[in-house]
């Protein structure tokens, strides 16, 4: 899962940042509300962990203009704020859950993890099957019915991105920053090479899934009904 952190807090950043990789979740950090409102607007992460009290615009406008843009990523709520008319403030506001600081670590991940059960878009288990196909993101192997075959790093993260968002077409840019990061400095034929890579993967283990270019836009995961 592709996280972004919106938080001023530095040293909270950097445990949160450590904690979450561990649980092998990807975490982009922010500092700053218009620098995370900007990141929010890509549309490339599955969950947004968004503090209320941040430099340069608050939690709740950020959240206000990201929902008005017709934003849907769940977010929830990190903040020190917690009266019962800011909890209700905040879940008006277009939060999906809220937590307030101090918190423990447990806690965060049962938030992330409840979410992910509402929302129905993320799996919780390791292996993800699709059509003929079954992926195991924790030995990152790929299994179709000739044959099975081990993906690097980046080629797994890619299969993820498009396992959660099956007949749906991604654009280049939303790509991109869930498999390589929203600053990456990356160029865009690196994500053509790696869709070579990917589709080659895929016909050497007999999957009836395809990766098809949509001119102009960006690519979609097709499985045959």
């Amino acid at each position: 899962m592709n996280l972004l952190l919106i938080e001023d807090d530095e040293a909270l950043c950097d445990t949160l940042q450590f904690q979450l990789k561990k649980e092998h979740f990807a975490v982009t950090v922010c500092h700053d509300g218009r620098d995370g409102l900007e990141l929010f607007l890509q549309d490339a992460f599955d969950l947004i962990l968004l503090d209320r009290m941040l430099p340069t615009m608050n939690g709740l406008f950020v959240l206000k203009k990201a929902r008005d843009a017709g934003m849907k990523t769940p977010v929830i709520m990190i903040t020190a704020l917690g009266e019962l008319y800011d909890r209700i403030e905040g879940l008006d506001g277009g939060a999906d859950d809220y937590i307030v600081k101090p918190f423990a670590f447990e806690e965060l991940l049962a938030r992330i993890r409840s979410i992910s059960r509402r929302t129905g878009k993320f799996l919780e288990q390791d292996i993800r099957s699709l059509g003929n196909l079954s992926y195991d993101s924790a030995l990152r192997e790929l299994k179709g019915p000739t044959g099975q075959i081990r993906l690097s790093g980046r080629e797994g993260r890619l299969l993820e991105v498009f396992l959660s968002e099956t007949n749906t077409t991604l654009r280049r840019m939303t790509i991109l920053s869930r498999v390589w990061g929203a600053d990456a400095p990356v160029e865009e034929s690196n994500l053509d090479t790696y869709i070579h890579f990917l589709r080659k993967r895929l016909a050497s283990v007999g999957s009836s899934a395809t990766l098809e270019t949509v001119r102009g836009v960006g690519y979609r995961m097709e499985v045959p009904k």
